[in-house]
């Protein structure tokens, strides 16, 4: 799978997805992993494509902010068996090393961009599918989806595709050992009560839901979201301090915006501002 370099990518609303499904309406973008009939598994070309799709995000002004979910009732079973799997227990070092890296551009690439990922998660969502919930900004689940960090039941260790590094963020050191050694289910209540999932919404209504919520973060000071995004990622390497120095200059920085400008200005008028994200 190619993909034309970021910098001359068309707009997203102008491409049409080979892997996965990519629907655009109006500065939202969707993603359905769309293989239902094998719960919507991952292959070589869908993590390449995927990975290249987030990276030319970046430079897709339109976009403001992605949906990420599974057709058929499932968001995703993780790597193929067949397709993924089969051929990796034939690859060398080597080959293993490109496949990983591969994988983790993936997740790298979700960080990166600067629009905000919701996820909307129903039945299985397992393997490297619970990594691209992981990675995601929003997780909303349903109370029927399980999320399954299976990598030790194929033999394999839970640090992939940044695991360790993230989950521990998200709902904490212990449990997130707890899963990573297990590879149990962690269903859709306890992964709401844990912090898994924002939200817990019926299956019927979860994607619409994450849209809606997507739709109201684009209409957003879309430079002020994409600057928290990118200090989320970059704090977790800071000190408190040295946070702080950087929320300054990040602040200051959007405080040079129009938007800042129109929020005064509508809360002078007492009216609601509109933003244009610039």
């Amino acid at each position: 799978m190619t993909w034309t370099p970021a910098s001359v990518a068309p707009p997203l609303k102008d491409y049409e997805a080979k892997h996965f499904l990519l629907e655009v309406e109006g500065k939202v973008a969707t993603v359905t992993l769309n293989r239902p009939e094998r719960k919507n598994p991952l292959t070589f070309d869908s993590y390449s494509e995927l990975g290249a799709m987030f990276r030319a995000a970046a430079n897709d002004e339109d976009i403001k902010a992605f949906v990420v979910t599974g057709a058929g009732g499932n968001f995703s079973s993780g790597g193929d068996v067949f397709e993924i799997i089969g051929p990796l227990v034939e690859m060398d070092t080597a080959g293993l090393m490109r496949f990983t890296k591969l994988t983790g551009e993936l997740v790298k690439a979700m960080r990166a961009c600067p629009q905000p990922i919701i996820a909307a998660i129903d039945g299985v969502c397992a393997g490297a599918g619970a990594i691209v919930a992981m990675a995601s900004d929003i997780r909303y689940g349903t109370p029927d989806s399980k999320v399954l960090f299976l990598f030790n039941k194929v033999g394999l260790a839970g640090c992939d595709m940044g695991a360790c590094a993230i989950l521990p963020r998200i709902i904490g050191q212990g449990r997130a050992s707890e899963l990573l050694y297990t590879g149990r289910a962690l269903r859709g209540e306890e992964a709401e009560r844990w912090g898994f999932y924002n939200r817990l919404i019926s299956g019927e209504e979860v994607l619409a839901e994450a849209r809606s919520f997507a739709k109201d973060l684009a209409s957003g000071p879309t430079f002020g979201n994409a600057m928290t995004k990118r200090m989320l990622q970059m704090e977790w390497a800071m000190s408190v301090d040295e946070a702080v120095e950087a929320e300054a200059v990040a602040q200051a920085l959007c405080m040079t915006t129009e938007d800042f400008a129109r929020a005064y200005r509508a809360f002078a008028a007492k009216k609601t501002p509109v933003f244009e994200g610039n």
